[in-house]
C-alpha cells in the first residue's frame, strides 16, 4: 500500500509498521526517506531573525508513518519521538494529522513520543462511508485499538475539538489506558446547538450538492501541497468525497458527543484544558466547566484559537511542563473521594 506524506509517497508497512519520512520545511522543501539513525539536523529558525516565526510554520520534524488493522479498517499514524512518555493526539473534524506537526516535533525534541492518528474517515485512514463507524464513542474504540497494535499499555490522550471529545471518551471507556488528558477546545453540551447550527447545513449541502462537491474534490487534488501543516490539512479537507463528508457529519450528530457529566467526574487522570473566547462551537465556558468537572483539571487559556498553530511556543511550554509532571507523578487507580464539584 502506498500513501503520500507531505506530497511524498512512502511505503506504508502493514500491521503497526512504519517508514521513517523527514520533511523538510521552507519552500521548495521535499520530504525524503532516511534509514534508522537519522537525525534532524538542528532548526534554522535562530538563525533568521524576523523570518523564524515563518519558517517554524513549515513541517520539518522526522517521524515514522505507520499503519495498523482494526475491524477490517486500515488506520493511518504518525509516530514522532522515542521512549516510553507517550501522547496520542488527534486532530479536528474532517481534518488530519498534518495541522498537528509542529506540536508533535516540538513535544519530541522535548523528550516526549508523541503518535498522531487519523480517525476513520480522516487523513490517510480509511474512509467508511456508514455513519456509525463515526461515532465518537466508536473512535474511542481505535484509539485504544491503536494503544495494543503500539504495544503501549498507557499513555496520555488529547486532541483538538472532535479529538479532545474522543479523548474524553477514552477515558469514560477505558480509565485504565489513560495517564493523562490534554484537551484543546472541548465542544461540551453548552455548544451543541452552535455545532449543530454550523455542520447540519454543511451535511445537507454536501448531500444535495453532491456533483459540485465531488468536482470540488477532484480540484483539490490538483493543488500543490504548502508544506504548512494546518494549511494543508484544509486542503485534504477539501479532497473528501461528498459521502464520506456526510457520513462522518452524520456519525457526530447522532453519536453522543461528550461523556455524561457523571462520567465526567469520575475520570480520574490529570488533565490539562485548553480554551480560547473566539468562536460559539468551542466557548470558553466548556473549557472552565469542564475542568471544574475533571476532578484534577487545570485551565490554559489560549489567546486565539490558532495560537497553538501559528505562534505555540507558549501553550507548547504549558503542554511539555503537564507531560512532564503526569509521568513523574503517581498512576492514579480510583476517584478521589472529595471529587471538586
Amino acid at each position: 500500500m502506498v500513501g503520500g506524506v507531505g506530497g511524498e509517497e512512502t511505503a506504508s508497512c502493514g500491521v503497526g509498521g512504519s517508514a521513517l519520512v523527514t520533511t523538510d520545511g521552507g519552500p521548495g522543501g521535499r520530504g525524503r526517506h532516511h534509514g534508522p539513525g537519522h537525525r534532524r539536523p538542528p532548526p534554522l529558525a535562530p538563525t533568521l531573525g524576523p523570518l523564524s516565526s515563518v519558517w517554524g510554520l513549515f513541517d520539518r520534524g522526522t517521524y515514522a508513518d505507520g499503519s495498523f488493522e482494526v475491524d477490517g479498517l486500515r488506520l493511518h499514524y504518525e509516530d514522532f519521538g522515542t521512549g516510553s512518555r507517550v501522547l496520542v493526539f488527534m486532530h479536528g473534524i474532517l481534518l488530519d494529522s498534518q495541522m498537528n506537526r509542529r506540536l508533535a516535533t516540538d513535544l519530541a525534541a522535548a523528550g516526549h513520543r508523541v503518535v498522531l492518528l487519523d480517525l476513520p474517515g480522516h487523513g490517510q485512514s480509511d474512509k467508511p462511508r456508514h455513519a456509525s463507524a463515526h461515532r465518537i464513542d466508536s473512535y474511542a474504540r481505535r484509539v485504544v485499538a491503536l494503544l495494543d497494535a503500539l504495544g503501549v499499555e498507557q499513555a496520555v490522550i488529547g486532541g483538538v475539538s472532535l479529538g479532545a471529545n474522543v479523548s474524553l471518551q477514552v477515558a469514560a471507556q477505558f480509565p485504565g489506558r489513560v495517564r493523562g488528558l490534554l484537551i484543546e477546545m472541548p465542544v461540551l453540551e453548552w455548544a451543541v446547538p452552535g455545532a449543530a447550527l454550523v455542520f447540519l447545513p454543511l451535511l445537507l449541502g454536501v448531500h444535495y450538492a453532491a456533483p459540485l462537491a465531488r468536482a470540488v474534490a477532484r480540484a483539490a487534488r490538483r493543488l500543490p501541497r504548502t508544506r504548512i501543516g494546518p494549511l494543508d490539512s484544509l486542503l485534504t479537507t477539501l479532497t473528501l468525497e461528498p459521502e464520506v463528508t456526510t457520513a462522518v457529519l452524520h456519525g457526530m450528530l447522532t453519536g453522543p458527543v461528550t461523556p455524561t457529566y457523571e462520567e465526567r467526574h469520575a475520570i480520574v487522570a490529570p488533565a490539562l484544558v485548553i480554551g480560547h473566547k473566539i468562536d460559539f462551537i468551542h466557548p470558553f465556558t466548556d473549557a472552565d466547566h469542564l475542568t471544574r468537572q475533571l476532578p484534577r483539571a487545570r485551565l490554559v487559556e489560549a489567546r486565539s484559537v490558532v495560537e497553538l498553530r501559528i505562534a505555540p511556543d507558549r501553550l507548547t511550554a504549558h503542554i511539555a511542563a503537564f507531560l512532564d509532571e503526569v509521568w513523574e507523578g503517581p498512576v492514579l487507580h480510583a476517584v478521589p473521594a472529595a471529587a471538586e464539584v
